[in-house]
């Protein structure tokens, strides 16, 4: 069993999160693949036959000498990619939240002493937090990211000058960190939407007592390094559609619809095939950093530190 509150540096950060898998990660997935199966499969689907439409009008528009082909083709079919365009917007964010909170409501519970969660309750945490989660987003859409992008978008501008580089290195897994924690936080205690965004920003570079070294660098290290080791991972299964894709043009026999649109045909059916498993691939590993990050939030905690130990000091007295 692991002990959520506690202190833990960096290596620690990392070696507990896969603990946490070998340990829970059958009935982690199990409920997780209950839970959000359904809207994974359909995003994944979405995703290819709309890439595949799409991409196919970009290559048969232009190069068949059409000019205005594309545009045409929107024009035509405006109210179709309309409505798709929405219920795509809403099948993503229903994703979304899924994805994101069900790390957060799955460690509440194996926090607080539970073995074994069943999906239902895990479900019920959904509907008995709907209108906090509700206000979340709407503080998400409307404060938390519109803060980013102007934060990303000018370290962006400033890659001309070099330092920008530097900046998204430390911007990126800081404000994933920053995120989750308001996330967690919000889930986590009693505090409201302001509160946990204050906490989530402060403890990115201090504990409460404020008496203890930063954490930040230890935190932004293992979001760093799981990063690293999900997109390694994912750039597999992206480069294999890659290679068989490049592979049928350099050795196809020029024939003028192949060259037209190559994503019709086999090779084109495994692309996007490929693209939609390195898709749900990346869905399932993002899972480990959001324990990863789950992990340093309460490491954060050290206000509840010491009460998690003296529970546990109680709980070896009743096993005995």
């Amino acid at each position: 069993m692991i002990q959520f509150y506690k202190k833990r540096d960096f290596g620690t950060f990392i070696s507990d999160s896969f603990n946490f898998f070998k340990l829970y990660g059958k009935n982690y997935f199990k409920n997780y693949i209950l839970i959000n199966g359904l809207l994974l499969i359909l995003m994944v689907t979405v995703v290819i036959f709309g890439y595949k439409e799409l991409f196919s009008q970009i290559f048969a528009s232009n190069l068949g000498g059409e000019t205005y082909y594309f545009e045409q083709y929107f024009s035509d079919n405006a109210g179709m990619l309309i409505t798709v365009g929405i219920l795509t917007f809403l099948l993503f964010m229903v994703l979304m939240i899924v994805n994101y909170l069900y790390p957060v409501f799955y460690l509440k519970r194996i926090a607080q002493g539970a073995e074994k969660i069943k999906t239902d309750e895990i479900l019920n945490d959904f509907k008995s937090n709907a209108g906090r989660i509700a206000k979340l987003c709407l503080g998400m859409i409307f404060i938390v990211t519109p803060a980013i992008l102007f934060i990303v978008g000018f370290s962006y501008i400033l890659i001309f000058i070099i330092i920008g580089f530097f900046l998204i290195l430390l911007l990126y897994p800081t404000i994933f960190n920053f995120t989750t924690f308001l996330m967690y936080d919000y889930f986590n205690s009693n505090r409201g939407f302001w509160e946990s965004l204050s906490y989530a920003l402060r403890s990115q570079f201090s504990y409460p007592n404020g008496s203890e070294k930063s954490p930040f660098w230890k935190y932004w290290g293992s979001a760093f390094v799981m990063f690293i080791i999900v997109y390694m991972i994912t750039s597999i299964f992206t480069f294999i559609p890659m290679i068989f894709f490049y592979g049928s043009l350099l050795t196809s026999t020029p024939d003028g619809n192949f060259e037209q649109n190559p994503f019709t045909g086999a090779a084109g059916i495994l692309f996007f095939v490929f693209y939609g498993v390195s898709m749900l691939i990346s869905f399932f590993l993002s899972n480990l950093m959001y324990v990863n990050a789950g992990l340093m939030y309460y490491d954060s905690r050290t206000d509840l530190h010491q009460k998690a130990e003296l529970a546990e000091i109680d709980t070896i007295g009743i096993n005995e």
